[in-house]
């Protein structure tokens, strides 16, 4: 069970998925229409491409793969650790995805699908930068998880089972924050187009700051 979770946590969490839902949705509503944010429909159109002997469509869903990839080895390589802790070099990690999302969009405008790799690569140092968090494991780039453990403590609770309320209140957390970032991204992009990622590039990028200097105030106490 969750002991005890920081506002810090709470509050980043929540604008992560928020961040996460918005740039999922401009990728479904873009030209290509493709999830960036996770990789299971992805992994299954790779798998549809291959079997129909579709060499483009395959190395194309195969780049989107490899780049969230990346991400998540970029995340690896500047954290150095899986477990969420105040002193871990997170600043970069989201300075460096506001850097790629924004070098997404002049691509994306262009229809080249060098923006929507780096979209997804963006989205993999997104969701590897935040791995566990007392044992819970946390993701703000897909929300599969988050409702696969609503269902779990529905069933317990049916039981009489204790639920963890921290692990609740972090589930919701997430999935409203996903969801309003969907409906954000939705109608940011309608009326911006793929600019509309230039709102979650500069969220992480104030997210970024905001984590430093509540990290040095905590230095100093």
């Amino acid at each position: 069970m969750i002991s005890k979770l920081p506002r810090w946590v709470w509050a980043g969490a929540w604008a992560l998925a928020f961040v996460g839902g918005m740039v999922n949705v401009v990728g479904l509503l873009g030209f290509e229409h493709q999830a960036v944010t996770h990789l299971t429909g992805t992994t299954s159109m790779l798998s549809a491409a291959l079997a129909s002997l579709d060499g483009g469509a395959a190395l194309h869903f195969a780049a989107v793969i490899g780049s969230f990839v990346a991400g998540t080895v970029l995340s690896g390589f500047i954290i150095q650790d899986s477990t969420l802790r105040l002193g871990r070099r997170y600043g970069i990690a989201l300075l460096l995805e506001s850097i790629l999302l924004c070098i997404a969009v002049p691509l994306l405008n262009r229809s080249q699908m060098s923006g929507i790799y780096s979209a997804s690569c963006a989205c993999g140092l997104q969701n590897a930068m935040v791995s566990t968090y007392s044992g819970a494991v946390i993701r703000t780039t897909h929300i599969s998880g988050m409702f696969t453990d609503l269902g779990i403590f529905l069933g317990h609770s049916m039981r009489g089972l204790p639920v963890d309320s921290r692990r609740l209140r972090l589930c919701i957390i997430i999935i409203s924050g996903f969801l309003c970032g969907g409906i954000a991204g939705a109608a940011a992009f309608h009326r911006f187009s793929y600019s509309a990622l230039f709102i979650p590039a500069a969220l992480t990028a104030i997210t970024s700051l905001a984590y430093g200097t509540y990290l040095l105030r905590s230095r100093r106490h």
